[in-house]
């Protein structure tokens, strides 16, 4: 098994950062079980099929600024950046275009109700306020409705204990801040943060085709986060955040209409929010909650435009148990969306659901788990969908898993009006997109904890998928995906840490065998990383096989990152990294630059 796993993992001949919490030391006892909490029952990730946690060592560990940049090295997961600073970032799993990824924050969707596939855009999230990132891919629809057919990435921001700062200043006349503050008890916590980034970037347009303007990013984010225990059965908590980027951005002018400098520029606001009463009694645990998005995109080109949307989510759900063995939670929502159009009106859409899910220690080995949902939209009729899965501990470390599970998604709001349509009338009546997909995995992890992986083969199945064709959006009959994830991660000792991921995606639309858009069939990543008294850091290698792309093939690339901090004081630390370490020349979207290498050093202070 071993020798298959680095097999596997060598195919891309690269790395990528841990999935799971660490130890600060290796020690000869078995590590702790990560725990995945966005599955709504908490559950062990080594026994949940396409669940991966990153905590926050990790994070701090890659370096990475932004959350797009860590999502890249996860295996099944490839990120579209129109652009290095600002341009807009979407990511797609397991094939599935990325309307199709259901994103929340502190449990609150955050997707876009007036882009028009219903995506979310990554571009200005910042690692910086982000205690810990879970993904689970695979139709999650059981759990969490529409958006969800390619899976679900949960982000949790981080409870704040003291008072800590961070600047950061680099190439491009790149500055970067933050301020955090917060107090932390058991009946109470409280805290908030502000963060700035500012860089004069590089041309959006590839440079190498004769575009020397830069494109710059200036984003800020405002948060805060709080919870009181009003006794000791109930408690209420919340968070609310708030985010202004302003990116300059290329467009397409006359009279070749290829990418190219020009003035355009985008403007984007955005504030999401929770608000939760947790309440036990009569043997269940109750939450009740509101969350609620908003985002505004203003863009200044030949052709401007302004988009704003809304999404509200009134939520109850009851967790319980019957026994040991025996763990369920069930509840009802209420989401309520609007859009603005490209025409100026305003449309909304609704959905009403109830949902169910249990676990089952069935015997001391073997774990199963099912869940059940059903939504009845406003103008698209109901769906149910459900998923089960299974788990079962073998001897020497070995765990066998699989699931199965089906999904929907509910045409967005561009889809619904047919906003951007130029055809004759009348418009084809939309249906919603279906999905069915199932997953086989292997994992293994030593018995005194060094090494660790999982190897996961899976099909993804969608059908009646929303496309634009021939000025109407209509349902085409089916896409599929086959692919084979394969991860692990060696504790070598003396601090140091080596973590394999690769990911083989074949990715097709099945009524015409074309591969899908914007999709590399191999990617692959690499991370050593060390741990010592006072200096720490990661070296970490990414790489991408040829994909194509709209107009042609995007060529595959390998880029490397350094990253390195040195505990000054317990209260100090100094941090510097080097991006595009081998000052790689490359794409990662066809006819859109990135930047070449470039250094940052900073500092991070806590009290």
């Amino acid at each position: 098994m071993r020798r298959l796993l680095f097999t596997t993992s060598a195919l891309a001949a690269l790395a990528a950062p841990a999935w799971a919490e660490e130890t600060e030391t290796l020690t000869a006892d078995p590590l702790p079980e990560v725990i995945v909490t966005a599955t709504r029952l908490p559950a062990i990730a080594a026994r949940t099929p396409g669940a991966r946690v990153i905590d926050q060592t990790a994070i701090q560990r890659r370096g990475a600024v932004f959350t797009a940049d860590i999502l890249a090295d996860v295996p099944g997961l490839s990120v579209v950046r129109t652009g290095a600073f600002g341009g807009v970032a979407q990511v797609r799993i397991r094939g599935a275009n990325p309307g199709k990824t259901l994103v929340l924050i502190d449990g609150v969707p955050v997707n876009d109700p007036a882009e028009i596939n219903g995506a979310y855009d990554f571009s200005g999230l910042e690692l910086a306020e982000i205690e810990r990132i879970e993904v689970l891919s695979g139709p999650q629809s059981s759990l969490w409705g529409s958006d969800a057919i390619g899976g679900v990435i949960a982000f949790t921001t981080a409870e704040i204990r003291g008072v800590s700062a961070q600047a950061e200043a680099g190439s491009f006349d790149t500055l970067r801040g933050r301020l955090a503050a917060g107090v932390t008890n058991d009946a109470y916590a409280f805290g908030a943060w502000v963060s700035r980034f500012s860089t004069g970037g590089i041309s959006a347009a590839d440079e190498a085709d004769g575009n020397p303007e830069t494109d710059g990013l200036d984003s800020t984010t405002v948060g805060a986060r709080g919870r009181y225990a009003l006794s000791s059965a109930a408690r209420i908590d919340g968070s609310v955040r708030w985010s202004r980027n302003e990116a300059d951005i290329d467009g397409f002018p006359a009279p070749r209409f290829r990418l190219a400098d020009t003035a355009d520029s985008t403007e984007s606001e955005q504030w999401s929010g929770f608000a939760r009463l947790t309440v036990a009694t009569s043997g269940l645990v109750h939450q009740f909650s509101l969350s609620a998005s908003d985002i505004q995109r203003d863009t200044v080109s030949r052709f401007p435009s302004t988009f704003e949307a809304d999404r509200q989510v009134w939520r109850w759900q009851a967790n319980g148990s019957s026994s040991e063995r025996l763990t369920y939670a069930f509840g009802a929502e209420r989401e309520d969306t609007q859009g603005s159009l490209s025409s100026g009106l305003v449309d909304e859409l609704g959905t009403t659901s109830v949902f169910g899910t249990a676990s089952v220690q069935a015997t001391t080995r073997l774990t199963l788990t099912g869940a059940v949902r059903w939504d009845d939209t406003d103008d698209f009729g109901s769906e149910t969908t459900g998923r089960v899965s299974a788990a079962l501990d073998l001897d020497s470390g070995f765990i066998l898993s699989g699931a199965w599970g089906t999904g929907f998604k509910a045409p967005s709001i561009s889809q619904a009006v047919c906003d951007f349509c130029f055809a004759l009338r009348p418009f084809p009546v939309l249906r919603p997109e279906s999905a069915d997909g199932f997953e086989a995995a292997l994992g293994w992890t030593a018995q005194d904890g060094r090494l660790d992986g999982r190897i996961t083969l899976y099909r993804l199945n969608v059908e009646d998928q929303i496309a634009y064709v021939a000025g109407r959006y209509i349902n085409i009959a089916q896409t599929r995906t086959d692919g084979i994830e394969a991860e692990t991660t060696a504790r070598l000792g003396g601090g140091l840490d080596l973590t394999l991921a690769y990911a083989w995606t074949d990715a097709r639309d099945e009524t015409t065998d074309a591969r899908l858009l914007r999709v590399p069939e191999h990617a692959g990543s690499a991370t050593l990383a060390w741990s010592g008294e006072r200096l720490s850091g990661a070296l970490t290698l990414r790489a991408e096989g040829d994909q194509d792309d709209a107009g042609g093939v995007r060529d595959g690339f390998v880029t490397a990152n350094l990253n390195g901090a040195y505990r000054l004081t317990d209260g100090v630390d100094l941090t510097a990294r080097i991006e595009n370490l081998a000052d790689e020349r490359y794409q990662q979207v066809l006819g859109y630059g990135e930047p070449g290498r470039s250094a940052y050093v900073g500092v991070r202070l806590r009290y």
